[in-house]
């Protein structure tokens, strides 16, 4: 039986980690692959930080077998459930240091008991996920770290933003309070010296981030709730004024839309003719 791409990857950790040294061709054997497909798979545990060796006296390839974590003791729902986020919705959903996250996963994987690999691997091959399109980031890590690092040290950043109601570029010095994923795109919530109020920015649109080390926030974060600044906006902006909204949903799609939660102040009525009528009130309707 063909392996998946998870087995493979699991039995080459497995025995890297053994205290026997192999060959490409022993590994290739032992994993019924080739010798092109175990050197990808190496390449591939090197882009996420795994410190393989290669001994010249042997000719094999070996990994400290104390880099791993020891035995954990998970029962099947919490692996699979952990390796699922890991090994299928990652590399769906905009996260950020997924080669970290995968490295972890992978870390756990090779220290479960046999039975209980075997149990997630066969289950995760027959589970896919189709994530919504969501915004691209290249630079997600590098921007994540050091926003999330002026967040946690209560310090000013210094940005270059690609502003699409300025239409162009601006300068923002911000005092970044929270960062918060929604509606498939990244942002950061902080006051900005620019507009003088706390602004929403999207991750994706920082051209250039500094952090300002020594350049403290005085005032402002500590009353900062991000439950309170949304409130009840209907998505991510409040405007500061009121609207009561009300939709009707024809038959054809009114359970579609009535199993979904959009907001917390929906109320809804089912009618006689099997439409729907949705109400919300909502802050702003941006």
């Amino acid at each position: 039986m063909k392996l998946s791409r998870i087995s493979r990857v699991v039995r080459l950790l497995t025995l890297l980690q053994s205290e026997h040294s192999y060959s490409p061709d022993e590994l290739a054997k032992h994993i019924g692959v080739s010798r092109r497909t175990v050197f990808r798979d190496l390449k591939e545990l090197e882009a996420v930080g795994v410190p393989f060796k290669f001994n010249s006296d042997t000719g094999g390839y070996t990994i400290d077998p104390e880099y791993f974590l020891p035995s954990i003791d998970l029962n099947l729902q919490e692996a699979l459930s952990l390796l699922m986020l890991v090994h299928k919705a990652s590399g769906h959903l905009p996260l950020p240091f997924k080669n970290s996250a995968l490295l972890g996963g992978l870390k756990i994987e090779n220290n479960l008991p046999d039975e209980i690999r075997r149990y997630c691997n066969a289950t995760l091959a027959n589970i896919s996920i189709r994530a919504d399109s969501h915004a691209p980031m290249d630079l997600l890590d590098n921007i994540f770290a050091r926003l999330q690092k002026a967040v946690r040290k209560r310090v000013l950043v210094k940005m270059v933003y690609n502003s699409v109601f300025d239409g162009k570029e601006i300068a923002i010095r911000l005092s970044p309070y929270h960062i918060m994923y929604n509606n498939r795109a990244w942002y950061v919530i902080g006051h900005s010296s620019l507009h003088k109020e706390v602004r929403t920015f999207k991750l994706n649109r920082i051209k250039e981030l500094t952090v300002l080390a020594h350049a403290g926030i005085r005032s402002g974060r500590a009353g900062f709730d991000v439950h309170d600044y949304l409130g009840m906006a209907w998505s991510m902006i409040p405007e500061g004024r009121m609207y009561n909204v009300k939709l009707r949903f024809l038959p054809k799609v009114a359970n579609n839309v009535t199993e979904v939660r959009w907001h917390s102040t929906q109320k809804v009525t089912h009618n006689t003719d099997g439409s729907a009528t949705v109400e919300f009130r909502v802050d702003g309707l941006g």
